[in-house]
């Protein structure tokens, strides 16, 4: 089996693209780690990822599909530079994928092939057209031929599949990402993930006042988001006495600002020990009370690293909409114990103001709560695909 796959954005990165496509490369072959005698190797502008025939096309199909980098894809024929090679390998590929109607999309990345591409459409059609008698049709055809010129070889396929784009993980730094159990924010994670991003997790968890199901649930979102970027670093932090001190000492319309306070503290604390350059959050203006403007900036006021916010301006179909397509919806869903919703009051405070905010965090010292909650931090190392697993 021969899989031909192809980048975009990576394309355009002029003297940087090297880099780019080797990152890419070294991504798809942890993807398919565990499938036995697979290469993956550049050629030319695409990347040539080779498997023994008795590996599974969906078992390779889905590893590929979930690789930030890939634009698409194709499993392809490959014959010599040769306009007859290339209409006998046409005949007997529609030959066993049959189609009402077809049309031949030829490209010359070998600008000096003898044959124009509008040429070897012609030729190649009607060497189908003959030989199967398949209709051509050249607006709304049923299946659509791909032939690609190279220097030393031709192309064919009858697909090209759709990849998950970006760039690929590990191109572009480090980030921590807040994740909690709900839908949002292992969407901004992904996110990150497919602009080229390393996304180290940090879930803040109430155990023991609560029980451990957020725990149990933010692993297995974490082992979802790992099969996009092959290798996470899981931080679980005990928050419940952040909770306890802040509910004793200060007033409770702020208290879901001054959680979020502490939380991107500790965040960056991690970050700082990690070599990460930015923060991430699954906020998006205006959803609840503590994602209003006025809160999202007094809350991204309590650090100074950068804090990102990839779903800032959806919706909430349009991030459910990618949770299921992420393949995280039906955990997020799932009942939990969220520390978030541990002694929230009636009436949270919509518009904290700085001032107030900074007056009531006088009552506590903060970097002796944010110090003992990186201390009694926990981290766990997800890896996918799993060594010890073996695919086929």
């Amino acid at each position: 089996m021969l899989v031909y796959l192809r980048y975009h954005e990576i394309a355009l990165k002029g003297r940087n693209r090297p880099f780019f496509v080797g990152k890419l490369v070294d991504n798809l072959r942890r993807a398919t780690a565990d499938l036995p005698s697979v290469t993956v190797q550049p050629i030319s502008s695409r990347i040539a990822l080779r498997a023994p025939d008795d590996v599974p096309w969906e078992r390779v199909q889905e590893r590929i599909a979930s690789v930030f980098g890939v634009a698409n894809y194709s499993r392809v024929t490959e014959v010599s530079p040769d306009i007859e090679a290339a209409k006998s390998a046409a005949v007997d590929l529609m030959r066993g994928r049959p189609a009402a109607s077809f049309r031949v999309s030829a490209r010359r990345a070998w600008k000096a092939f003898p044959l124009t591409s509008v040429t070897i459409e012609r030729e190649v059609g009607a060497a189908v057209h003959t030989a199967l008698g398949t209709p051509v049709n050249l607006d709304d055809p049923a299946r659509v031929l791909f032939l690609e010129v190279l220097r030393d070889r031709i192309l064919l396929s009858s697909e090209r599949l759709p990849g998950a784009g970006g760039f690929p993980v590990g191109s572009s730094g480090r980030v921590v990402a807040l994740l909690s159990g709900g839908i949002d924010s292992p969407v901004a994670a992904a996110r990150l993930m497919r602009r080229g991003c390393t996304v180290h997790l940090v879930n803040f968890h109430a155990f023991p006042l609560q029980d451990r199901t957020m725990i149990d649930k933010v692993k297995d979102l974490a082992a979802i988001l790992t099969r996009r970027q092959f290798r996470t670093r899981l931080f679980l932090v005990p928050f419940a006495e952040v909770q306890q001190t802040v509910v004793a000492r200060c007033p409770a319309p702020l208290r879901v600002v001054l959680y979020r306070r502490f939380m991107l503290r500790i965040a960056e604390g991690l970050a700082k020990r990690h070599g990460a350059k930015a923060l991430v959050t699954g906020e998006s203006l205006g959803q609840v009370a503590s994602q209003t403007l006025d809160n999202i900036v007094t809350i991204g006021e309590a650090v100074a690293f950068p804090v990102l916010r990839p779903l800032v301006g959806m919706d909430k179909a349009e991030i459910t909409a990618e949770a299921r397509a992420l393949g995280t919806f039906e955990v997020s869903t799932l009942p939990d114990q969220d520390c978030c919703q541990l002694f929230v009051p009636r009436g949270p405070a919509t518009a904290a103001r700085l001032d107030e905010v900074r007056r009531a965090e006088e009552a506590l010292d903060v970097a002796a709560l944010v110090a003992k909650a990186l201390e009694s931090c926990e981290s766990e190392s997800l890896v996918f695909p799993s060594p010890r697993s073996s695919a086929v």
